[in-house]
């Protein structure tokens, strides 16, 4: 369910209320009654959408339920409803990797933005996976020495450098320099770099 706006909350007056906004709003909605559900579900993937969720809930509330979805690979961005007094709740939760917050009782306009910023912000996170992806699968068609020359050239190391640390000349590395940018399709050394940092590698100095 790509977009899905996932509304949890244990009132189910809310849940239809918020249903009934998001729907006419044009968003595709999934209503849970708990947490134990959302997560339940979310066992299957939760799409590129996000999570309205309510702090105070029986059974598991709004923090550990967002606790148990950051520690699940891409998680969706979560907006917390929260009463007055549970606003330190709240605040705990933004540091705690939620989206945003939307205090009771809301506007319409208040918790559409939120919707909307949040359902940005799952694109662009989703770009950036698939964005990773293809520079992981454009790094796996190197051979290792190969490999070996770029980490050392993302360390910032010429070509003098790289050859003295792997034993070989400096020619063979202008040869393998020359390969590695043609297979990764790179028409600069800081593309290069850029590829290889996106894979989720980093310098190994």
């Amino acid at each position: 369910m790509s977009e899905t706006v996932h509304v949890v909350d244990d009132h189910a007056a809310v849940r239809r209320s918020l249903a009934a906004l998001l729907g006419a709003a044009g968003h595709a909605v999934a209503l849970h009654e708990s947490g134990e559900a959302l997560l339940a579900e979310a066992e299957g993937g939760l799409g590129g959408g996000c999570v309205i969720l309510d702090v105070r809930m029986p059974g598991m509330d709004g923090l550990e339920v967002l606790a148990a979805l950051r520690a699940r690979p891409a998680p969706p961005p979560v907006v917390l409803v929260t009463g007055h007094a549970d606003i330190p709740l709240a605040v705990r939760g933004m540091r705690a990797g939620a989206f945003d917050f939307v205090e009771k009782p809301y506007t319409e306009a208040r918790i559409l933005g939120a919707v909307e910023e949040a359902l940005a912000a799952a694109r662009a996170a989703g770009a950036a996976r698939e964005h990773a992806a293809s520079a992981r699968r454009r790094l796996a068609l190197l051979s290792p020495r190969e490999a070996e020359v770029l980490a050392l050239l993302v360390e910032g190391l010429p070509n003098k450098l790289v050859a003295a640390r792997l034993g070989i000349s400096p020619r063979t590395v202008e040869v393998h320099r020359a390969n590695l940018m043609e297979k990764l399709e790179a028409r600069s050394l800081p593309e290069a770099v850029r590829l290889h940092l996106l894979a989720g590698q980093s310098p190994s100095g």
